[in-house]
């Protein structure tokens, strides 16, 4: 056979016959998707719900909305970071764009299109896509209600460090070390005298004299592998039970959890407001919602856990070694708090030093971290593209609504995403040849020994003896 060569330039036929083009297989995974979307009609509720954003008549060729947010969700399924990696990502597959609808010879949406339509949609709106996707998972037995865990991680903003300016006068980093500089002495600073200066200042990261001009909302903060960066903040509310994220807020990443935690709490306390309007969902969801808070030390206060015993919810928080209590108060009304903080923490230390805290303990871990890997490492939201809170909340928001999505198809054909069925196969393969294998090596081991017994043997030792113990 004789090698062919490739054609730098390929002149394209002019008509294409439609029975020609290619055609490729349903991908399973995604019709599956389409099933659950199509039963409990997702679109016309999502139309009914967008249909104020969008005019009657005149207007450019629109996406609607049941594409746009099926291409959100694909951030999720396939862990694509931006807007315009999902519509590469469209452009290319044809499993996707069968399910988003879109025929071979239909152009699909550009990155434009979907961040305009993400403009335009409202920060309410896709909260109710997000409370929508809550009461299916209650048709279908995945959200309780009753225990939700709270953790919070951190999310690299789109804007650099480099670019941040002051408050008060508007200076870059450089402008203001240049400016110290000269006021200490030094006429012409160079680059080795900027950063002995600025070596030993204190508090030169503070927030509070430091943004970005481009993103305002992003603070300055210490990232979870130990770097410092620009960062937001999402906290999650999880149910300890299903592993569902019952709600998921972003708020500014210098707040700490004892300060963000309220809400958190009120977000879960309205989604689950929310999903009890639906009577099929209601049906399936726990008398007593929200009625236990699980939560690591970093949201262990006075504060904290004086609110949840007073709307008698009860707390499940880690207590960090702080030493011996001092409970006494100077005067009546200080020693009347004081003593409701000590009830509310001793309360809590009990509770988790029983079988019951020492068990939400052990599934915080589990529940919560895998929440918040699957969301931001392999979901690939670890690192934003978009700016200010409200556009990221929005992207957020159906990317969660991803991963709840996910828990009802691992419910019921056992993989939650795409990528976890291409295995599929091969972990089939695996569980049939793998003992084979293991029986094999074992085998292999005992002759090796076997025969290396027979060699360390004197000469003088009698044959039969030696081809006995080997056989």
């Amino acid at each position: 056979m004789g090698m062919g060569r490739r054609k730098p330039v390929r002149q394209e036929a002019l008509w294409v016959a439609t029975h020609e083009l290619p055609r490729a297989g349903a991908h399973p995974f995604y019709d599956r998707v389409n099933e659950i979307l199509n039963e409990n009609d997702f679109d016309d509720f999502v139309e009914d719900l967008c249909r104020k954003f969008y005019a009657e008549k005149v207007g450019r060729p629109s996406l609607a909305p049941a594409i746009y947010f099926r291409l959100l969700m694909i951030g999720y399924f396939e862990g694509i970071d931006s807007e315009r990696g999902i519509a590469w990502r469209l452009a290319d597959s044809l499993a996707l764009r069968r399910f988003a609808g879109f025929a071979l010879t239909e152009g699909t949406p550009d990155h434009s299109t979907i961040s305009r339509n993400r403009r335009l949609i409202d920060l309410e709106t896709h909260q109710e896509v997000f409370t929508w996707m809550l009461q299916v998972l209650a048709k279908h037995k995945l959200l309780d209600g009753k225990t939700i865990g709270v953790d919070a991680s951190t999310l690299e903003a789109n804007a650099a460090l480099r670019s941040i300016i002051r408050r008060d006068t508007g200076e870059s980093y450089d402008e203001f070390l240049t400016r110290l500089a000269k006021e200490s002495g030094i006429e012409t600073p160079t680059r080795e005298d900027l950063a002995k200066l600025d070596k030993n200042r204190k508090n030169k990261g503070s927030n509070d004299d430091w943004q970005n001009p481009h993103d305002p909302d992003a603070k300055i903060t210490k990232m979870k592998d130990g770097r410092t960066h620009l960062a937001h903040k999402p906290e999650h509310g999880v149910d300890m039970k299903t592993g569902a994220l019952v709600a998921v807020t972003l708020q500014p990443a210098n707040r700490g959890d004892t300060t963000s935690l309220g809400e958190t709490l009120q977000q879960i306390d309205a989604n689950l407001v929310a999903v009890m309007k639906d009577a099929a969902a209601a049906e399936q969801l726990n008398e007593q919602v929200l009625a236990e808070l699980v939560a690591d030390k970093g949201y262990h206060s006075n504060a904290v856990l004086t609110d949840c015993a007073e709307k008698e919810i009860r707390s499940y928080i880690s207590e960090p070694d702080r030493g011996t209590r001092n409970w006494t108060g100077k005067n009546e009304e200080e020693q009347a708090t004081k003593s409701a903080a000590r009830d509310a923490v001793y309360g809590n230390r009990r509770r988790i030093k029983g079988d019951r805290g020492k068990k939400l303990m052990k599934q915080r871990g589990e529940l919560l971290e895998r929440s918040i890997a699957h969301c931001y490492d392999t979901g690939g939201m670890r690192r934003t593209h978009l700016r200010g809170h409200e556009n990221i909340l929005k992207r957020l928001l159906i990317h969660a609504s991803g991963f709840n999505l996910s828990l009802i198809m691992r419910k019921l054909i056992g993989f939650g995403t795409a990528r976890g069925l291409q295995g599929r196969a091969g972990r089939a393969f695996s569980a049939i040849f793998d003992p084979m294998r293991a029986i094999e090596a074992a085998i292999l081991r005992r002759w090796t020994v076997a025969m290396e017994f027979c060699r360390q043997l004197p000469k003088s030792f009698p044959v039969q003896a030696t081809e006995r113990y080997a056989a």
